[in-house]
């Protein structure tokens, strides 16, 4: 039987537009699965997945219209129920053959094999393959329900529910229309294309002719990735022609690319008087309200003109741009006047305010919170050498943008309204942008606060968070995160590794909780337990960097507090393996490790005098030679080199385990040895566990 590729396409009202490429992918992929599961398809069949604001579509290469006949094996019962003494089929086997329709000849075909404890008998038989026209509506349908949609909706007078109303189905194979229902709907090769543009109804003649046929008679380009290539082409080229930059577009362009079906951009442009108004909150405007492009010149400085992605394609468009024009101007006016009216009020005058705004039952307002903030941010300033009053300054006022008339219209400019309204005030740069900037980083590849004020304040955000969240046991579970404190831990790591600052993660911790009042922070140990949560952190960091798991574990084995130096111990752990004595010194550090842990014995220094093997004594004198030279390199943080010196200690280890024997009956000897091999652990193990390399 002849392949033909199999077309789906569900019509319906605009879907939801930042869901579309998702929902387009996994409809698509389902019924490729279905398909595949069924004997129908090839189990990595080709899928072209089709999704616009009106319609989601696959199209499957290489379908049958009936799979191949297929054997299928199944269980019928243990050979103890089954069959009686003398081999015979009991009452309950030829029972069990009756209700399944094989015919009492066959038993002598049936298999007998081991099932779990007890042999069983085994039937296989044939079976014709699926027929596609049988099989395909229950496919579609369990595509449907497949879909990532979080609610449905029930419209007109039957009982199927979707995320949007559907209007046509349409299920084509090859030129024949598969029949089936699905959705209320009764398949057929009739679709709808664009809601202006189209000609009308279209049908389509073949699986193969959709995509074509939609796009030159419906006037829709159906495919999410071909549509989205277009735009960008033509946002591109507009961009070029009116010597003007895009910025960062791409969260947009995906949005505006599930909003339209056949795009056109056309040029719009505003009154430049409102490039008096912050351009973050006219960018904002345009793109979150609008789904419009502006345009920025060389400097990345905002001009008063900006691109609209339409979805009508004009020969005159003038009515599209005035139309868009009207409507923007209202928005940037808005802007305009919360800017105006948050001017007229110092940012500092605002912080009573906070008083009334919650920032959680049992941690108090956001007021109280200005006040650890400020507390904890010159204590951090000043281990930086940094200037402690400005990093009290930047905290206390960190906050107060969050009761602005801008911010609580675009809640995303907190901190960037701060640092304009600081400046206005007339703050001290370093201030406003600390300001500004004591959220970031606020996602994975974000930007780091620039300068030690910044940061400080920045460390103080995020660590009377995690802190306060411990503290009172609201803990990250699972995938449910609430107060985002695992951003808030990556944050603090970037900030102490990328910059790096030489600072304790435990010591602030610790300074972070002396903020809040008696019994606020009622969890015993939730230090330990934070502190735990960061260098797991740190572990997935380290892991997503391609790092090896076991280089990783040996360093972070050690539960570093100064994580800044992390990178370079790992560096130097890694270095460490490429030496011909890494394998023979990690797995003596193991046998080292089992050994002193088992003894549970108190040892202090080894003593020279009571060295008897010659083994102990040129290991005890090697010891002494190399470690003044290997903790000088350690000392100064060239983790590589002091591990690269003790590396000589390999042939001596070797020795002394192949001529010593450790646990003797002798106490004074045994915890000589002891003591040695607790002096040589605590030597080798300063920059990494290396028993966790072996």
């Amino acid at each position: 039987m002849s392949q033909k590729t199999l077309l789906v396409e569900l019509l319906t009202e605009e879907l939801p537009p930042k869901a579309l490429p998702r929902l387009g992918e996994s409809f698509g992929a389902s019924i490729a699965a279905g398909l595949a599961a069924a004997g129908l398809a090839p189990a990595q069949v080709a899928v072209r997945c089709f999704a616009s604001p009106r319609r989601l579509a696959a199209s499957i290469a290489e379908v049958l219209p009936e799979g191949a006949e297929r054997r299928v094996t199944e269980k019928l019962m243990p050979v103890s129920v089954a069959l009686d003494g003398d081999g015979n089929p009991t009452p309950a086997l030829r029972k069990k053959m009756a209700a399944k329709g094989i015919p009492e000849d066959a038993v002598s075909g049936f298999e007998r094999r081991v099932d779990g404890k007890a042999e069983a008998l085994f039937h296989t038989r044939r079976v014709p393959g699926e027929r596609l026209a049988a099989v395909l509506a229950g496919i579609v349908q369990e595509a449907v329900k497949a879909l990532p949609i979080p609610k449905v909706m029930r419209w007109g007078d039957g009982d199927a529910t979707f995320v949007r109303p559907v209007h046509r189905l349409v299920m084509l194979h090859g030129d024949r229309v598969v029949e089936g229902r699905v959705l209320d709907l009764d398949a057929g090769c009739t679709t709808c294309g664009h809601r202006f543009m189209s000609r009308g109804a279209i049908d389509i003649a073949t699986a193969d002719a959709y995509e074509p046929t939609l796009r030159a008679e419906g006037k829709v380009v159906a495919h999410f990735g071909d549509r989205r290539q277009m735009i960008d082409a033509l946002l591109q080229a507009e961009a070029a022609r009116q010597q003007a930059s895009l910025g960062e577009y791409g969260d947009l362009l995906d949005e505006v690319t599930a909003l339209v079906e056949h795009p056109s951009v056309y040029v719009g442009e505003f009154e430049e008087e409102f490039l008096s108004v912050p351009q973050e909150c006219l960018i904002l405007t345009m793109r979150a309200n609008q789904k419009y492009f502006p345009l920025f010149d060389g400097d990345g400085r905002l001009l008063n003109r900006f691109l609209i992605v339409s979805n009508m394609q004009l020969a005159d468009p003038a009515n599209i741009v005035l139309g868009n024009q009207r409507v923007v101007r209202p928005r940037l006016a808005d802007a305009r006047f919360f800017f105006q009216q948050d001017l007229k009020q110092r940012l500092e005058s605002r912080l009573p305010r906070l008083q009334s705004v919650v920032y959680h039952n049992r941690l108090g307002s956001q007021y109280e919170r200005v006040g650890r903030l400020e507390r904890l941010a010159g204590i951090v300033a000043s281990h930086l050498k940094a200037d402690a009053a400005m990093a009290r300054r930047a905290a206390r006022l960190a906050k107060a943008d969050l009761v602005c008339e801008m911010v609580g219209e675009f809640p995303e400019l907190q901190g960037l309204m701060g640092r304009y309204y600081a400046r206005h005030d007339g703050e001290a740069d370093e201030v406003a942008d600390a300001v500004a900037e004591h959220y970031l980083p606020r996602f994975a590849g974000d930007a780091l606060p620039d300068g030690n004020v910044a940061r400080a304040t920045a460390l103080a955000d995020k660590l009377d968070a995690l802190v306060g969240f411990f503290g009172i046991g609201q803990v990250p579970t699972g995938d449910k995160d609430p107060f985002g404190l695992r951003r808030a831990a990556l944050g603090v790591l970037r900030i102490l590794i990328e910059s790096p600052l030489p600072l304790e993660v435990d010591a602030l911790i610790a300074e972070a909780a002396g903020g809040f009042g008696d019994g606020v922070l009622d969890q015993p140990g939730f230090e330990q337990q934070l502190f735990d949560f960061v260098l797991e952190r740190l572990r997935n960091q380290l892991r997503e960097g391609g790092h090896p798991a076991t280089a990783i574990d040996a360093v972070l084995a050690q539960r570093p507090t100064r994580v800044d130096l992390v990178p370079a111990r790992l560096a130097a752990v890694l270095a460490f393996q490429q030496l011909p004595e890494a394998e023979s010194l990690a797995a003596a550090n193991k046998r080292i490790v089992n050994i002193l842990k088992k003894s549970g014995e108190e040892v202090g220094e080894p003593d020279l005098a009571l060295f008897q093997e010659d083994a102990e004594k040129a290991l005890f004198r090697r010891m002494s030679e190399l470690a003044p030279l290997a903790r000088s390199y350690y000392d100064n943080r060239d983790y590589a080199e002091s591990l690269k010196i003790l590396a000589g200690l390999r042939d001596d280890v070797d020795r002394f385990f192949t001529d010593v024997m450790v646990n003797v009956e002798e106490p004074l000897t045994r915890r000589n040895r002891l003591a040695l091999l607790s002096q040589l652990a605590a030597l080798m193990n300063r920059v990494a566990d290396l028993s966790r390399l072996s």
